[in-house]
């Protein structure tokens, strides 16, 4: 038996329990592990993101399976990988339990050294993506709670934000159906700041890293021109001969001028594999515009597109990523095509043993995709 993270909205615990609580479904970049690694017996911790608080057990019943049919959206159910599954413990929102509870925050492996309500704290904690595997000394606590929970049924009480998050939900529709995003309330919006020395030599670093992480797992390199020289100058010169000073790719001339600005391309031959921009400090996020324009003139890319940050500004990027005009690309929302890298995840895989070794797919442990 396997245990692993389930993760919902508020809005798609409501819609999972409305259809009879015997499906559970994720995205189809999950299908992978879904139909590779859980079994029938395995089991679901259920977790209500934007609450932060444990709501639920579910018994695995089958293997994966694909499925579209309306269970947690009305049209194009943007989770048709799926299982039947088999409620244990099921909790409403003012019963389910608070991961910030002292003796699950204290007990749990990847909360107990972090501090409550720091920044970036679930990303840390792993929070933020389902089917991420629980050990099984931290499975027992969680479902402990939830079993004393479903017999004590105490109340902890919603508070301002959290009825906002239950009630408040935004939908724009497309061609692909009603994708759900988040409309920023002004207080959110911030002036853009002008980088200091400091900031623009640590996100030259970061960069650098990116690139050096490619060279690593076997990619060649694009950095701008701009960029070229102070990338390198900060990275092993065995190295520099994967850098690349002309894109190998057959695209209109627009096009190419938007690529040839993205901070780092990991490329695979005559292709791109991989995209990445850093972004240390502004808050419009001028590459996730670029990566827009690029979807926009090719929605047919199949590429993966990265967002590098630090840890603090997780939740800037997150805002900006759920915007309703990030939502209706041809090639499908920005928020299903993105992903979130933080320094620190960059910082960590390279320094994995054995790293020349591993296969790109060693990001999927890292990188966070933003679900409204």
């Amino acid at each position: 038996m396997q245990y692993w993270l389930d993760l919902f909205t508020p809005y798609t615990w409501q819609r999972f329990r409305e259809h009879g609580a015997t499906v559970s479904g994720f995205r189809p970049r999950q299908r992978k592990t879904a139909f590779g690694r859980v079994e029938p017996g395995d089991v679901f911790l259920c977790y209500l993101v934007k609450l932060s608080r444990w709501c639920g057990i579910l018994e695995v019943k089958s293997k994966a399976f694909e499925d579209s049919s309306p269970v947690f959206a009305d049209v194009n159910d943007p989770f048709p990988i799926r299982f039947d599954v088999t409620p244990k413990v099921m909790l409403d929102f003012e019963h389910a339990v608070p991961i910030v509870e002292p003796e699950i925050w204290n007990s749990l492996s990847f909360t107990r050294s972090l501090v409550v309500g720091s920044r970036g704290w679930a990303q840390f904690a792993r929070l933020r993506q389902s089917l991420i595997a629980i050990t099984e000394s931290d499975a027992h606590i969680v479902a402990e709670a939830l079993r004393r929970q479903e017999h004590d049924r105490k109340r902890y009480e919603l508070d301002a934000a959290d009825r906002r998050h239950i009630v408040n939900r935004t939908v724009v529709r497309t061609e692909r159906g009603e994708i759900e995003v988040e409309v920023p309330e002004r207080d959110d919006e911030e002036d853009v700041p002008v980088e200091p020395v400091r900031d623009v030599r640590a996100s030259t670093r970061i960069q650098a890293k990116v690139a050096e992480l490619g060279v690593t797992l076997g990619f060649n390199i694009w950095v701008p021109p701009g960029d070229r020289a102070r990338v390198l100058g900060t990275i092993p010169g065995a190295i520099h001969e994967k850098f690349v000073s002309n894109l190998p790719l057959n695209y209109d001339l627009t096009t190419l001028k938007t690529i040839e600005n993205i901070d780092v391309i990991w490329l695979q031959r005559r292709s791109i594999a991989h995209a990445f921009e850093v972004e240390h400090t502004t808050a419009i996020y001028s590459g996730l515009l670029r990566m827009a324009d690029l979807l926009a003139m090719q929605p047919r890319m199949n590429i993966s597109l990265h967002i590098v940050a630090p840890s603090d500004r997780r939740e800037q990027v997150r805002r900006e990523i759920v915007r309703p005009v990030f939502s209706v690309l041809e090639g499908g929302a920005m928020s299903e095509r993105c992903s979130f890298l933080s320094y620190e995840a960059i910082e960590e895989i390279l320094s994995q043993p054995n790293l020349s070794h591993m296969r790109e797919t060693i990001l999927e442990d890292y990188e966070e995709f933003f679900d409204t």
